[in-house]
């Protein structure tokens, strides 16, 4: 299946602009994505009837660029020698039909000088003269970078003292793949053959096996190869051939798109990057929480004490849990949590925005489960067994002083109806003693267990204040671990979108990889 390219790249664009906003890389990527969509000859011409042939002259200082370009358009176009503002101008020369309004920003139509004709036999290439790569402006290589993802055919001029021209030649090793090129040895007046092997040697170390190089000697009245230059341009100005420049120059772009998603998947880490991280909170905060509950202590049993001396909740006025101090050192493990992401290359950024709002909510929670839990505490004092057992001594404090009122009503009637019979002495002090106190101590006894047993107010809020501060540790941990989890999803998410969009590139780099038969463009061109 092959991918629309223009669609591809709106929804790479998509991608990069959404994992840009949320921090998972820098705009460094868009910025290099709308390069690489403007990397592109067509993007020079507006609406145009035809697509000419762009073609550009490049080379050192003083190898006769413009020279040669006046002997092309057979008029004196572009300025020469000492007349030639080479850190300022770029000179492009085209017919009147060509319109150029989609220049990049960093290429402004007002400081271009164009020169227009209206031969129809030249209609189909546009020329462009270059400023000198190698000249002290540095200016002047910002405009040959500018100007060169624009070009369709690069003519790289030398002269048999600047071939071996280390700057240009840089340029030439790192561009080569990228266009089609013809090189000229201008000057060859003053030039051997030893000089031209060695620069065919040259282009053979950059990948050029067989390339198209001529001689010429422009100014001069002797045999060279410029009729065969000139020809050789205008039989690369087909349509047939832009149609496979175009072709080769989409699929480079493709490639570069392949390596601008493969880099900006990789911005956003390894799969099972936030596994780690969530160890490495467990084992910081396992050490804060320690560290917060032995400071807290003092203030828990203060807070205690107050309650049970002023029976009022956790709001009182100059009692706290959650200082400066434990704030600090909360954030300091959230601090902590993130400079292990960075130290594992992972983008901060959302998890840092992610962790904000845990930051401020921290007190808050602190104090909410530190009231339930010390409320709950009040409304079921002790543990279940505690309470069990006390619920057990009320039902003694009634049940055991009724049985034991019972046994001495039925021994007072009994003995009642006895004294009737035998004409004895009814029940005496002793008995009425003896049962006064068995009822008391049947009674008293749970009572007073029951009383010795209830923990008191302030031990109640003690353990209700402890119990609450330990839940709010466990849940701090546990947004902490949520929000890591939440955005490891995220990020997941980004890297499978990415994958898809990288799956698809694949797809798309199987089309626009022949030429054809064309040998002549074959020697232009580095694969």
């Amino acid at each position: 299946m092959d991918y629309d390219y223009s669609e591809l790249t709106q929804q790479a664009k998509s991608w990069i602009s959404l994992v840009t906003d949320e921090g998972w890389i820098d705009s460094s990527c868009a910025k290099r994505l709308n390069d690489l969509e403007a990397a592109n000859p067509e993007h020079l011409l507006s609406h145009p009837q035809f697509r000419p042939l762009i073609v550009a002259f490049m080379g050192g200082t003083g190898v006769g660029k413009s020279t040669l370009l006046n002997r092309l358009a057979n008029q004196a176009i572009a300025k020469t020698g000492l007349e030639r503002p080479t850190s300022k101008e770029v000179t492009v020369y085209c017919h009147k039909d060509v319109q150029l309004q989609k220049l990049p920003d960093a290429l402004p139509l007002d400081k271009i000088r164009i020169a227009t004709h209206d031969e129809s036999g030249k209609k189909t290439v546009v020329w462009i003269d270059m400023p000198d790569f190698d000249s002290v402006e540095a200016h002047n290589k910002e405009i040959v970078m500018g100007w060169l993802p624009h070009i369709d055919l690069l003519i790289y001029v030398v002269s048999p003292e600047r071939y071996r021209d280390d700057k240009a030649w840089r340029l030439l090793q790192s561009e080569g793949a990228r266009h089609a090129w013809v090189f000229v040895m201008n000057q060859w007046d003053r030039a051997d053959s030893i000089q031209l092997e060695a620069f065919k040697q040259q282009l053979g170390s950059a990948g050029f096996s067989d390339p198209l190089v001529f001689k010429t000697a422009c100014g001069l009245e002797m045999p060279d190869d410029f009729p065969t230059l000139q020809a050789t341009i205008e039989t690369m100005a087909t349509e047939r051939t832009i149609e496979q420049l175009q072709r080769r120059g989409l699929r480079i772009r493709k490639e570069a798109m392949h390596e601008l998603l493969s880099d900006c998947i990789g911005q956003l880490g390894p799969e099972q990057a936030f596994s780690t991280l969530t160890d490495h909170w467990q084992r910081v905060w396992k050490k804060n929480a320690q560290t917060l509950t032995t400071g807290m202590e003092w203030s828990v049993l203060q807070m205690a004490r107050h309650y049970a001396e002023k029976a009022q909740m956790t709001g009182s006025k100059g009692l706290t849990l959650w200082d400066d101090w434990a704030q600090t050192l909360y954030e300091d493990g959230l601090d902590e949590l993130l400079i292990q992401a960075d130290s594992q290359n992972l983008a901060t950024a959302p998890l840092k925005q992610q962790l904000l709002p845990l930051r401020t909510r921290a007190q808050k929670i602190l104090h909410e489960q530190v009231e339930l839990s010390l409320r709950q505490a009040l409304a079921k004092p002790g543990h279940a067994m505690q309470r069990m057992f006390l619920k057990c001594l009320q039902i003694a404090e009634f049940i055991l002083p009724l049985t034991a009122m019972g046994l001495v009503g039925y021994e007072v009637l009994h003995g009642y109806y006895n004294s009737h019979i035998t004409h004895t002495h009814y029940l005496g002090t002793e008995f009425a003693i003896h049962s006064v106190l068995v009822i008391t101590i049947t009674w008293l006894v749970p009572f007073y267990l029951h009383k010795k047993l209830l923990p008191s107010e302030e031990k109640t809020a003690l353990n209700g204040l402890r119990k609450g501060v330990a839940l709010a540790f466990n849940l701090l941990e546990a947004e902490v671990i949520q929000t890591l989890e939440q955005t490891d999803i995220q990020r997941r998410q980004r890297i499978t979108d990415g994958k898809k969009l990288l799956a698809q590139c694949n797809q798309a780099n199987s089309d626009s990889k022949a030429i054809g038969n064309n040998e002549q463009l074959a020697r232009m061109l580095v694969e």
